[in-house]
């Protein structure tokens, strides 16, 4: 599986799962954190869409989380931003 660090914004590739202590090994950062995982949501209670999770106060750190899972892509704001700024390109592109 690949994603990418929610830090440095760097693609990482897992043959299993993550683990609760591994880092990124271009900044450091944990990789087993809630910033990276796909219930991460800034918009919702406590910041998951996962109702059951346990509360995190440091979503950039490595817990314990039960119900962690990769977050694949660049993560929902990221991948919006870039949709975005492609439609924005091709239609303000100069014709020849």
């Amino acid at each position: 599986m690949a994603f990418h660090c929610f830090h440095c914004k760097k693609e990482h590739s897992f043959k299993d799962r993550i683990g609760f202590r591994d880092e990124c090994e271009h900044c450091r950062t944990d990789l087993h954190a809630c910033k990276n995982c796909e219930f991460h949501d800034a918009k919702v209670y406590n910041e998951c869409r996962e109702s059951s999770a346990d509360v995190v106060r440091e979503k950039d750190r490595a817990n314990f989380c039960d119900h962690f899972t990769p977050r694949m892509g660049l993560g929902s704001a990221e991948a919006e931003k870039a949709k975005l700024k492609a439609v924005a390109d091709a239609l303000f592109k100069k014709k020849d």
